[in-house]
């Protein structure tokens, strides 16, 4: 009984130490957002310098995702999270060096999107690995909370940190909490060949399904980001919010969002689809809810609460659905629905940018909700019947 304690205690600590290691990546990720002046002043650089660091992160992920994962396919898994893990340690302590310039920052940023390009696709099948095939949704919402959390947790720490501390500050806890998921991963997980693994494959291979899902995911994150690239001029010039009560209502979106996440994680395994197409059509009535009602302040707070509670479980629904219906490795499977998101994430606000003035601010809600009515029309269409041949009397 003792051993059996212990085995699942080690399986737990892993997971919490992958939680942590995502909320690690997503706020180095989008830390320097909150950051942008203050870097950008004692850099000496411009601040579209500066977003350039976030921007280039995002393009990174997507364009390396799928590569990585089939050159890192065979490498025991437990050294591969590890050795990530080190690289992004080491790439914060590089940001946080007092004479960093603003080339060496830019080659940090590059090698930390790259670890977490990596770890993104193995996080899932490692963390399912470790538990039944039963609980791969269930599995799979906890590590999801963990990324949430920086958007409620890590990200307004960093930015009161770096003001207090200077914008070195954050990324020097960045550092030590990537080595606290180091140590815990590099002593607990097993050593095996990733292609042991039950979660190495899809549950239930459907390419037609997963195409289905890694559309619904483009198309989905490129209609949120068309819009909430410009969430501030939204609220500002449509919703007539002052400074103070933006920050107020990103807050509440980002905590709409981590519930959303953890309501949605228990229901993976035992609504598959339904946990997907349901984020997916409230996010489109949000967005085109907020083109319609935004002038409304109390009706923008509870609609961008709605699209915070729609815009994380869509991303956690369709990884678990790609765990199940992955045509091949889930690494590659994964790799593929991780591009997809982040290259939605760029053409989101690449055409926000381009409709932004004939459209106006409001506008770019009403595209953003069109283009998830797309997704949801994906995810809706009949799969083909199969003809089934006549029988003939012998």
């Amino acid at each position: 009984m003792g051993s059996v304690r212990t085995a699942a205690g080690r399986r737990v600590a892993v997971v919490a130490a992958l939680m942590l290691a995502a909320f690690t990546f997503n706020t180095a990720e989008n830390l320097p957002v909150g950051l942008l002046s203050l870097m950008a002043a004692d850099l000496g650089v411009s601040l579209p310098a500066v977003g350039a660091l976030v921007t280039g992160y995002g393009l990174t992920v997507a364009v390396v995702s799928l590569p990585v994962a089939r050159l890192t396919r065979s490498v025991p898994r437990r050294h591969l999270l590890a050795g990530l893990l080190g690289l992004l340690a080491a790439a914060s302590w590089v940001s946080a060096l007092q004479s960093v310039s603003y080339g060496l920052l830019l080659a940090a940023r590059v090698v930390t999107a790259l670890a977490q390009a990596t770890f993104w696709v193995l996080m899932g099948p490692v963390a399912v690995g470790l538990f039944p095939p039963e609980r791969r949704g269930r599995v799979m919402g906890l590590l999801s909370v963990g990324g949430s959390l920086a958007t409620v947790l890590g990200v307004p720490a960093g930015i009161w940190l770096g003001g207090r501390g200077g914008w070195q500050a954050p990324f020097v806890v960045l550092g030590g909490l990537a080595l606290v998921s180091l140590v815990v991963i590099a002593a607990l997980l097993p050593t095996s060949r990733p292609q042991e693994s039950h979660a190495a494959y899809g549950a239930d291979p459907d390419r037609r399904r997963f195409l289905v899902v890694v559309a619904t995911t483009a198309l989905s994150v490129t209609g949120v980001f068309a819009g909430f690239t410009y969430v501030v001029a939204f609220l500002d010039d449509v919703g007539g919010f002052g400074k103070d009560a933006v920050s107020a209502v990103l807050f509440a979106f980002g905590a709409a969002a981590l519930a959303g996440v953890a309501l949605t994680g228990p229901l993976l395994d035992r609504f598959p689809r339904a946990t997907l197409a349901v984020p997916v059509a409230t996010q489109a009535a949000a967005l085109l809810g907020l083109y319609a009602a935004g002038s409304s302040q109390v009706a923008a707070v509870a609609l961008f609460m709605l699209l915070g509670a729609s815009v994380a479980p869509v991303f956690t629904a369709t990884q678990s659905q790609v765990l199940r219906v992955a045509p091949g490795r889930t690494e590659s499977a994964l790799a593929a629905n991780s591009a997809a998101f982040n290259v939605g994430v760029a053409l989101g606000a690449l055409i926000g940018g381009g409709l932004l003035h004939a459209v106006g601010v409001r506008g770019l809600f009403l595209v953003g909700g069109l283009l998830t009515v797309g997704a949801l029309a994906v995810l809706a269409w009949p799969e083909p019947r199969m003809s089934v041949a006549p029988v003939r009397p012998r």
